[in-house]
């Protein structure tokens, strides 16, 4: 039986990276929210007025580490900034198999990340990792 609902397998993303695309396996999951300024108007003689501008996109990933390029990439951006001062930089694509059978595509870019979690090692336990970003913009393509 079809469902009309969007499950999370139906998602998928692919990292680009100083322009490589990054092979990040086995992601469980993806999470990403829009953040926005409050800008708040108080008149003397009216009610008060609020309203939101974009602020840019914020969110995480996590996988279940199978190979080491999250590790690669983030010891290749840590050498390359204090060796010569670089930032790096990157844009995520996230796309999404809709119930009726199209693509939703949406492109996060000016992005930052951070490696919240390289992974905790135990005997017989699967190793995660997770990666938080921002991104100034996202744009349907």
């Amino acid at each position: 039986m079809a469902t009309t609902y969007t499950l999370g397998r139906q998602g998928s993303i692919i990292l680009i990276w100083n322009g490589n695309r990054i092979d990040i396996q086995d992601v469980t999951d993806f999470n990403v929210h829009q953040e926005v300024r409050v800008q708040k108007v108080s008149p003397l003689n009216k009610p008060p007025v609020e309203f939101n501008t974009p602020a840019g996109w914020r969110g995480s990933f996590t996988v279940d580490r199978g190979n080491s390029s999250l590790d690669d990439l983030f010891n290749t951006d840590e050498l390359a900034f204090w060796n010569s001062n670089t930032i790096s930089s990157g844009v995520l694509y996230c796309y999404i198999q809709e119930s009726d059978g199209s693509t939703s595509k949406f492109e996060y870019s000016g992005l930052s990340l951070s490696f919240s979690n390289a992974g905790k090692f135990t005997a017989e336990n699967v190793v995660s990792q997770s990666v938080t970003f921002f991104a100034s913009l996202r744009r349907a393509i």
